[in-house]
C-alpha cells in the first residue's frame, strides 16, 4: 500500500469528528471577533483598574513552535528568598461566559494537537493573537505573585490582574542547553547581561520549588516524549524524540506552583473549584513487581515518597533503561482527572505531583478548565456569587475529562498514523521495545527507537506492562492507525 499521498491532516480531523469533537467555530464568532478586537485596544489601554507591569523583564520559554503563548516569568531577589511573578493569560477579559466563543470552548474543553495541524479550543485569532503573551505586545493577565524561600517553600502569594508585556520569546532546547552548559547562551539571551541573571534567577527558585517537591514525594518522570514533523504538504519528515531539559523543569515548577497557590485560595475562601487529581495508581502491586524485578522492595500501600526513591535510585544506577521504567510506570499509575470540589471539603490530591491542593490554571489559551478557574477566582476577589453552580462545574469537569482523554486518542491515532507512514519501508525489521498496555483489547508496546507505539498481534502471551521484549513489525496503516508487531 502507498503512503506517499495519504493525508495526515484529513486523517486527524476524521478522527476528532469520531471522537465528539468538532473543530469548526459557530456562527456569530467572526461578529465577537471583531468586538473582541475593539475592546482589547482599549482596555489594555486604561488599564481598568489593572497594574501596569510593563516594564519588568517578562520572558517566556515554550515549544519552537508554540504560537499559544499562555504564561510569561519574572524573578526577583528580595530579603527572605526570590519573589517570583507568573503572568497568565487572561483569557476570560476577552471572552465572555456564555458567549459563542466560549460556548464553543465549552464544549470542546481544549485544544488538539497533531504532527500536521492543531485544532484550536478558541480561533486563532485570539489563542494566537490577541489573548496570546506575544512578544513585544501589550496584554490583560492574572499574575501570581509568591515568594519562594532558601527551602522552597512559598510565602507571602498575591493574585491580581495586570497588563504586561512580554520582552523575549524563548524555547525549551536552546535555553535548556545553556542552563545545563551544554551550549551557549541563545541570541536573546546572549545579548542581554540582564535577561541572563534574570533567567539564572528564576532556575534557581525552580530548583528550590523542585527540591521540596521531591522531598516530599512527587515523581520525576525524565523521559523522552514523542513527536512528528510534517511538512506544508503532508510529508513526515522526521520521526522521533524530544527530551526534557531543566527549563522545562523550570516551567513546570511554576506553574505547578501557581496551581497550588490559585487552588488553596479558592478553598481558603470557601469557594467551590474544579480540582485536577491523580488518584492512588491503577495497578500498585504491578508497580511493586516492577520494582521487585530490579531488586527493590515498595510497600503493599501505594506510597508516592517510597515510589520517587525507587525512580531516583534506578535513574542514577541504570540511566539508559530508566526511560522505559518511567513509561511503564505512568501507564500503570492511571489517567488524571478533573473533579468538582465543594465549599468547606478536603478533595483528592495529585499522586504524580505528591500535591493536596491542585487545579488548573495556567493555560487558558488551549483548556476550559482554565478559564473557568480565572472567572471562580476574579468573582471571589470582587466579592461576587459563583458565576457557576456546583451542579455546573460537577457537569464541566466531567465532561473536561471525556474531552481530555479524547484529545489523547485523537493524538495518539495522529502519532501513529504519521510513524506508519514514516516506517512504511521498514517492514520486516525488528526493534527493541517495551510493554506498555496489556487488556483486553490486545497488547501494546512501544519501540525504543523510534519511540513507536503499536499492537503485538503475534507471540504476546505472557507478556505485562513494563516488559521489555523484541519485536518484528509485521506492518502498518496509516488509515486506521495501526502498527503491528510480532514476537
Amino acid at each position: 500500500m502507498s503512503t506517499s499521498h495519504f493525508d495526515l491532516a484529513a486523517a486527524a480531523r476524521t478522527e476528532m469528528l469520531h471522537e465528539g469533537f468538532d473543530p469548526d467555530f459557530a456562527p456569530g464568532t467572526e461578529r465577537q471577533l471583531a468586538q473582541i478586537r475593539a475592546a482589547s485596544a482599549q482596555r489594555v489601554e486604561t488599564g481598568n483598574g489593572a497594574a501596569d507591569l510593563r516594564e519588568l523583564l517578562w520572558s517566556s520559554i515554550d515549544n519552537d513552535s508554540s504560537r499559544d503563548l499562555d504564561q510569561i516569568e519574572y524573578a526577583e531577589s528580595v530579603d527572605g528568598g526570590i519573589r517570583v511573578l507568573v503572568a497568565i493569560a487572561d483569557v476570560d477579559v476577552a471572552v465572555a461566559k456564555g458567549s459563542p466563543i466560549d460556548q464553543h470552548a465549552a464544549e470542546q474543553t481544549t485544544s488538539v494537537y497533531t504532527p500536521a495541524t492543531v485544532f484550536p479550543m478558541l480561533p486563532e485569532q485570539l489563542s494566537t493573537g490577541l489573548t496570546s503573551l506575544n512578544e513585544n505586545e501589550d496584554r490583560a493577565a492574572v499574575v501570581t505573585e509568591f515568594l519562594v524561600d532558601a527551602q522552597g517553600k512559598i510565602h507571602a502569594h498575591r493574585i491580581y490582574r495586570a497588563i504586561v508585556r512580554n520582552k523575549a520569546q524563548l524555547a525549551y532546547p536552546s535555553v535548556g542547553a545553556w542552563l545545563e552548559q551544554r551550549a551557549d547562551a541563545p541570541p536573546k539571551v546572549a545579548a542581554s547581561a540582564e535577561l541572563q541573571s534574570q533567567l539564572k534567577l528564576q532556575d534557581k527558585a525552580a530548583q528550590s520549588l523542585r527540591k521540596l517537591r521531591v522531598q516530599c514525594g512527587a515523581l520525576n518522570f525524565d523521559r523522552p516524549e514523542s513527536h512528528a514533523t510534517v511538512d506544508a504538504s503532508g510529508a513526515v519528515l522526521n520521526y522521533g524524540t524530544t527530551q526534557k531539559t531543566r527549563a522545562n523543569d523550570l516551567i513546570e515548577d511554576f506553574m505547578i506552583a501557581v496551581n497550588e497557590t490559585m487552588a488553596r485560595a479558592l478553598q481558603a475562601a470557601h469557594r467551590s473549584s474544579i480540582r485536577r487529581v491523580v488518584k492512588t495508581p491503577e495497578r500498585w502491586e504491578r508497580i511493586v513487581a516492577l520494582a521487585k524485578e530490579k531488586g527493590a522492595s515498595l510497600p503493599a500501600v501505594a506510597d508516592s515518597g517510597a515510589l520517587n526513591q525507587f525512580l531516583e535510585a534506578q535513574h542514577k544506577s541504570d540511566p539508559d533503561h530508566y526511560p522505559d521504567l518511567s513509561l511503564a510506570i505512568i501507564k500503570l499509575m492511571g489517567p488524571g482527572e478533573y473533579v468538582l470540589l465543594r465549599a468547606g471539603e478536603e478533595g483528592d490530591g495529585h499522586f504524580g505531583l505528591a500535591a493536596h491542593d491542585y487545579t488548573h490554571s495556567t493555560a487558558p489559551n488551549r483548556r476550559f478548565s482554565d478559564i473557568v478557574t480565572q472567572r471562580l477566582l476574579k468573582a471571589l476577589q470582587q466579592n461576587a456569587p459563583s458565576p457557576y453552580s456546583d451542579e455546573e462545574l460537577a457537569e464541566i469537569a466531567k465532561n473536561c475529562t471525556q474531552k481530555e482523554n479524547a484529545a489523547r486518542k485523537v493524538e495518539r491515532f495522529s502519532l501513529k498514523a504519521a510513524a506508519a507512514v514514516a516506517l512504511h519501508n521498514r517492514i520486516g525489521q525488528q526493534f527493541n521495545a517495551i510493554v506498555t498496555g496489556v487488556s483486553d483489547k490486545g497488547t501494546f508496546a512501544r519501540l525504543v527507537n523510534p519511540p513507536v507505539d503499536g499492537r503485538v498481534i503475534r507471540g504476546q502471551q505472557g507478556l505485562d506492562v513494563g516488559d521489555r521484549t523484541r519485536v518484528t513489525l509485521l506492518g502498518t496503516n496509516p488509515q486506521q492507525g495501526f502498527i503491528d508487531f510480532g514476537r
